[in-house]
This record gives C-alpha cells, sequence and structure tokens, in this order.
C-alpha cells in the first residue's frame, strides 16, 4: 500500500505545477498506518502539514474516499484536488496549509467528541518546521491540561524544511522532551516502520500522544532523499520515469 501511494505522489509531482514532493514522500507510511490499520469509522483526522496534500489524496483514493481517477488532474484547471486540502473534499474537515493551527483544530474534535459518546480519536499530522509555530505549543499545553487521552499528535520528523535542516533555521530539540513537559506521553519511532508506528499510534495513554515519527524527506526516491530541494519539485517526464523505476526496484515482493 506505500508503494502504491508514493507511486502516486511521484505521478503528481510530475504534472504541469509539480508537487510538495519531499514531505509528501517522507509521511506516506504514516498515513498508510493511519488510514489501513489503526483508524476506526469514528475517528478523525486533520493534515496540519497541508502541503503533503498529494499523500492524503493518494491514501484517500486507495481507501475509496475519491476516486482514484481524479490523482491524474491534481491541481489542474477544474479539479477539486488543490496544492493544499480544501473544505468539502471527502475525508477532509478542515481547509489546512496555514501552517500551525492543525493541533488546535485537533484539539477542538477531541473536546467535542468528549462530549459525545467518547469512543472516537482524533489524529493531527504536523510538520516538523511547523513546530517553529508558537501556536502549536499552545495548543500542546492546553492539551496537556484537559489530559486529552483521545488526542495523538504525528510528527513528520524528516529534519528538513524549505529553508534547510530544522535544527539551523529554529533548533527543535529535545522534541520528546517538550511534549512531555507539557503533559504528553511522546513516544519517538522510526517513521518508516509500520510495525512500529501502528503500534504507537494506536495504543492509548491516559493523556494526548505525541508520536515523533524520524522519517527521511523524499523517502523512496534516491535523488530527492534527504535534500532541501525536494520540498516542491516539478519532475520532468524522464525523472518521473527514473523515480517510479527506483520506487518498484525497492518493491516488496
Amino acid at each position: 500500500m506505500a508503494h502504491g501511494l508514493r507511486r502516486e505522489v511521484v505521478r503528481m509531482a510530475g504534472g504541469p505545477h509539480g508537487a510538495h514532493v519531499g514531505g509528501s514522500l517522507s509521511c506516506v507510511d504514516i498515513l498508510t498506518s493511519l488510514y489501513f490499520e489503526v483508524m476506526a469509522e469514528r475517528d478523525a483526522f486533520v493534515l496540519s502539514k497541508g502541503h503533503a496534500a498529494p499523500a492524503l489524496y493518494a491514501a484517500l483514493a486507495a481507501a475509496g474516499r475519491i476516486d482514484a481517477e481524479e490523482l491524474a488532474g491534481y491541481t489542474r484547471p477544474g479539479s477539486r484536488l488543490f496544492g493544499h486540502p480544501p473544505q468539502g473534499l471527502p475525508g477532509v474537515g478542515f481547509a489546512t496549509g496555514s501552517l500551525g493551527h492543525g493541533l488546535s483544530l485537533g484539539i477542538g474534535l477531541a473536546l467535542a467528541e468528549r462530549l459525545g459518546d467518547g469512543t472516537g480519536r482524533v489524529y493531527v499530522l504536523l510538520g516538523d518546521g511547523e513546530l517553529q509555530e508558537g501556536s502549536v505549543w499552545e495548543a500542546a499545553m492546553y492539551a496537556g491540561h484537559r489530559a486529552l487521552d483521545n488526542l495523538v499528535a504525528v510528527v513528520d520528523r524528516n529534519a528538513l524544511q524549505i529553508t534547510g535542516p530544522t535544527e539551523d533555521c529554529v533548533a527543535l530539540e529535545p522534541l520528546a522532551d517538550k511534549f512531555t513537559a507539557f503533559g504528553w506521553l511522546a513516544r519517538t519511532v522510526d517513521g518508516h516502520d509500520l510495525g512500529a508506528l501502528g503500534k504507537a499510534l494506536g495504543e492509548p495513554a491516559g493523556r494526548p500522544v505525541a508520536v515523533v515519527a524520524e522519517t527521511v524527506k523524499g523517502r523512496g526516491v534516491p535523488f530527492l532523499e534527504g535534500r532541501a530541494s525536494s520540498h516542491y519539485a516539478t519532475l520532468r517526464p524522464a525523472l518521473v520515469r527514473r523515480a517510479l523505476a527506483a520506487l518498484d526496484a525497492k518493491a516488496p515482493a
């Protein structure tokens, strides 16, 4: 499944307007774990790092929420698959992409769930560069204060943002300790290990959970991996073929 989602992300990056390909490829395994193992029907998901929309669209198509044929029209005139997720698209509760807001939206959903039957959980996927926004930590402080045990924040910790390494821009470490200080249970995992992700994402803790998923930007495509330049790219047809070949060479038998 993850292999298939990565192929779709690469194809979308080969469109006329390109895509945020690096950060989409880095979070594919997280989305695969959430959508095809962890999340139940009542659960909610917020893509706070809205620029990873290609990965989300690929997951929604694989889950049957949108027509897979729509992916070929990504960002083209008349398409509803914008560069950031639009409100109203099946599976998208909020328009996101203005970084720093998604965790607060997730808190609202988690609080609303408490007013109902309380069975649903809320998952929010954040970018690590996004954590340089102060509003994220205001939200983290409040979630810890309210002991929101139905809230899970997942950080796509690929350690790169558009301007370079996160630690050179505004250092985030020790990241897990920061969440712990706000009353969360922090779990650091290999963000490409589906078994570890499933366990970390699925186990309740009696308080909000922060999963720091250590990932590689551009995962699966050697000429994109670990490069800040992969943050946004338009792949020429030859590069699309090269990227798909690299993915297929690593695909499970």
